[in-house]
């Protein structure tokens, strides 16, 4: 528990892992090793340890997943109240996961189907699930990315983000952070849409109303 408890926040190589949890590095590498065997652990495009895939098989079948349960009303809020699409954003590893969304009835919009694997180096809701890293994580994701370290300062000090043309041409969003009862971030929403609409600040439009519906999922979740 404790080596899933330590990958909760991140990919972590072996020697992250030794600090974080405390235990002797051989202790540290059997266990990692044991837990990439059942799946529950896996390894990134660099070879450090991230949580695996059966996690999130059992959290399927449980059919208990309070975050969704919670965020899926409150997507289809802040669809209706923007008029654009709207996405719940996980990281797993070196990408974001889609793992919930509203999307637009009618017309131009821009659709993320759930499930849909993100980078981590383009977008507003990649900038809210990298702004509270460590600096070590921060400065590794930003090697190639399309944001900067000034970037998620500022994202971190107002506590939304946004993105035009970032991810695809034309299209841009706005993104805030779920919270978990004890102040980790765990998720971003997103509005996203086409720049036609959201014009090159996006945030002037929509950054209220997406802190907003955040901001009602993270409540949701500590009085749960």
């Amino acid at each position: 528990m404790s080596v899933l408890d330590a990958l909760e926040s991140g990919p972590a190589t072996l020697a992250q892992l030794v600090r974080i949890t405390g235990l002797a590095r051989p202790t540290a590498h059997r266990l990692a090793v044991a837990l990439e065997r059942h799946r529950m652990v896996a390894r990134d495009s660099q070879g450090r340890f991230v949580l695996g895939p059966r996690l999130n098989e059992l959290s399927i079948a449980t059919g208990e997943d309070r975050l969704l349960a919670v965020a899926n009303p409150v997507l289809v809020q802040l669809r209706d109240r923007t008029g654009e699409s709207a996405q719940l954003y996980r990281r797993q590893g070196d990408v974001r996961v889609c793992v919930a969304a509203a999307e637009r009835t009618s017309g131009l919009r821009d659709t993320v189907p759930v499930g849909s694997e993100l980078p981590m180096t383009a977008g507003s809701a990649a900038q809210i699930l990298l702004a509270w890293e460590d600096s070590e994580r921060i400065r590794r994701a930003l090697r190639g990315a399309h944001f900067t370290a000034a970037t998620l300062s500022q994202v971190r000090r107002r506590r939304w983000a946004q993105s035009v043309g970032e991810r695809e041409p034309g299209v841009a969003s706005v993104s805030a952070p779920v919270t978990a009862p004890g102040g980790r971030v765990i998720a971003a929403v997103s509005v996203s849409g086409p720049l036609e609409r959201l014009t090159r600040s996006p945030g002037r439009l929509y950054a209220a109303e997406v802190l907003a519906a955040a901001g009602k999922i993270s409540e949701a979740l500590r009085s749960g």
